[in-house]
């Protein structure tokens, strides 16, 4: 049996974020003032769109309405798509970002930056761009020997002319701003 808030939360969120097509990444509550704060994310292989989180919100709160697993203080319900800053942790986390320049801190110390060029389940492919004119390289590089690892956000790079623009959303949205959908609602 669940002995969390957190816990409990993730069992009565799940089904409904998975009957959504989409997956549960993250529950937290935390204080905010008088109030606390429930944030919910969620994503999925092909991004999530804003009227998606804006129904699954919808769904949330008439579920947590439902139950007393928040409690009687009042709070804050907040769903959203992860933002690019959001650590990847995951096999999942790296091939929904193939294509995207990450910065990658080693295991064994150092840091890399390198574009994801493909991913298995052992781990990455990687293309490191060139210094001073040089080609990049590749590099395999496992998930053990990955320590930290996020999306590094490029504003102006330049697709090559035989590839589809890496920068386009796989749900065909170009604006860097609705990568992170998001639906606050006060309970």
């Amino acid at each position: 049996m669940s002995t969390t808030q957190t816990d409990r939360l993730r069992e009565m969120l799940e089904p409904l974020t998975s009957a959504a097509g989409l997956e549960l990444e993250e529950v937290a509550v935390t204080p905010a003032g008088k109030r606390r704060m429930l944030r919910v994310v969620v994503d999925s292989d092909e991004g999530v769109q804003l009227d998606a989180v804006a129904e699954l919100s919808r769904e949330f709160s008439a579920a947590l309405d439902a139950s007393d697993v928040m409690g009687g203080a009042p709070y804050v319900l907040e769903v959203s798509s992860p933002g690019t800053d959001r650590p990847l942790t995951e096999p999942r986390h790296f091939v929904r970002n193939t294509g995207r320049l990450i910065k990658v801190q080693l295991a064994e110390g150092g840091e890399l930056v390198a574009r994801i060029t493909g991913v298995d389940d052992e781990g990455l492919d990687l293309e490191v761009p060139g210094v001073k004119g040089r080609r990049p390289t590749a590099r395999r590089l496992a998930f053990a020997e990955i320590a930290k690892a996020r999306v590094e956000v490029e504003f102006n790079r330049k697709a090559p002319a035989d590839t589809p623009d890496l920068d386009d959303d796989a749900d065909g949205d170009t604006d860097p701003a609705a990568d992170n959908a998001e639906s606050t609602e006060e309970a």
